[in-house]
């Protein structure tokens, strides 16, 4: 009976083609909204994590802000490496610049800091090497650029050794950076400069205290204990103030990204979702329409002895191959487009997952359904006397 059922509800969509084309396309934008939309979301989500992770989980990022009149000291800040828990720690400061070579003249973003920068950030080199204590202590005038920087400048990444000028200062150059992706994929077009912490604060005109810093632990583990403990440090030595200062973990940070990430998911899937609703709102008012048009039909089939069961399930068949066949032409569409977001689009990616393709069918078939009962037990409640008697 089943089968008999399928063959005639495929016969009943393929004779009427555009009518039944009509009737999917709520339900082909449906699926592809939901699924291209959550697989930007996913891809988006991917890229922000993996930029997040390569920058390292197991570092603090302390902020001073209102140092009680005494401020804060670089020598202060890398002895709390004494603490059991600490591992590392670094200063960082951050200014803009002139950055020159030869003819070639560019703005820059200039980081002081110190040689624990490296280790903490997770930072990757590929040429030279990177500052040492020795530079800091020694205020040496060196300077360690990323590699859009090398190329802007020198047209080459090759250039340790090299001297150039920043607002005016000679800097000789010990290291490149390896080039980097930003968060969305595309290489990074910012020009960048790593000096030591001791030489932005004489070029900024600035006294060497320190406002902000990092902090890494031995591992992802002890995170926890790093916090309380540079918490407690921080709270007595800015007079009890809790509000003086402010210790932020890495681990938070990738907690929040991925709340924001799934909130933004099921926000944008619930408007996709919205969109098969109406798509299955036009599958209730076709088969409406379809009862109609074989009311006879329906009376000579129960007067010949067909159940209420049987056109119940005949009608409620229809309607769901009509939600099928529009998901999986929906799922096709989507699978085009989020390959062409993959291969044409620069700056924004795109990541299918088993998941939300297995919801997109789930949904569907549930409105195909739900949609498709009240038409056919309309159609199943007919009595066939009226049904035969019923002209159009």
């Amino acid at each position: 009976m089943i089968l008999q059922s399928v063959k005639m509800a495929v016969d009943s969509i393929f004779s009427n083609k555009l009518r039944s084309f009509l009737t999917m396309l709520g339900m082909i934008i449906g699926v592809v909204s939901l699924v291209v939309l959550v697989s930007i979301v996913n891809g988006a989500t991917s890229d922000v994590t993996d930029s997040i992770a390569s920058m390292g989980t197991n570092y603090l990022m302390v902020q001073v802000q209102d140092d009680k009149g005494n401020p804060l000291t670089l020598s202060e800040v890398q002895a709390l490496t004494e603490k059991d828990s600490v591992w590392e720690t670094a200063p960082y400061a951050q200014g803009n610049g002139t950055i020159k070579y030869e003819r070639n003249s560019e703005s820059v973003t200039l980081y002081g800091t110190t040689g624990a920068y490296y280790d903490i950030r997770g930072l990757s080199l590929a040429r030279g090497r990177f500052l040492k204590n020795t530079d800091v202590n020694q205020n040496t005038f060196v300077a360690v650029i990323n590699a859009t920087a090398a190329e802007e400048l020198f047209g080459r990444t090759n250039v340790t050794g090299e001297t150039l000028s920043i607002d005016g200062y000679h800097f000789t150059v010990i290291g490149v950076l390896e080039e980097e992706e930003s968060a969305v994929g595309n290489v990074s077009e910012r020009l960048e400069a790593y000096i030591p912490y001791t030489v932005l604060s004489k070029i900024n005109g600035r006294s060497r205290r320190v406002e902000s810093f990092y902090v890494s632990s031995k591992d992802e583990n002890s995170m926890d204990l790093v916090e309380s403990e540079i918490t407690a440090y921080l709270y007595e030595r800015l007079s009890g103030d809790e509000d003086a200062f402010s210790v932020i973990n890495s681990s938070t940070i990738m907690e929040t990204m991925s709340s924001v990430t799934n909130t933004m998911k099921w926000m944008l899937g619930g408007i996709a979702a919205i969109s098969l609703l109406v798509g299955g709102i036009g599958i209730m008012n076709i088969m409406l329409v379809s009862v109609t048009e074989r009311t006879r039909e329906i009376g000579i089939r129960k007067a010949i002895g067909a159940r209420k069961q049987t056109i119940l399930i005949q009608f409620l068949i229809e309607a769901l191959l009509v939600s099928i066949i529009g998901c999986l032409i929906g799922l096709l569409l989507s699978v085009l487009i989020v390959f062409m977001i993959n291969h044409i689009g620069d700056s924004v990616s795109a990541s299918l997952s088993r998941d939300v393709v297995m919801i997109a069918v789930g949904f569907s078939m549930l409105i195909g359904v739900v949609f498709g009962i009240y038409p056919a037990y309309k159609a199943a409640d007919m009595r066939p006397i009226e049904a035969l008697r019923y002209t159009n």
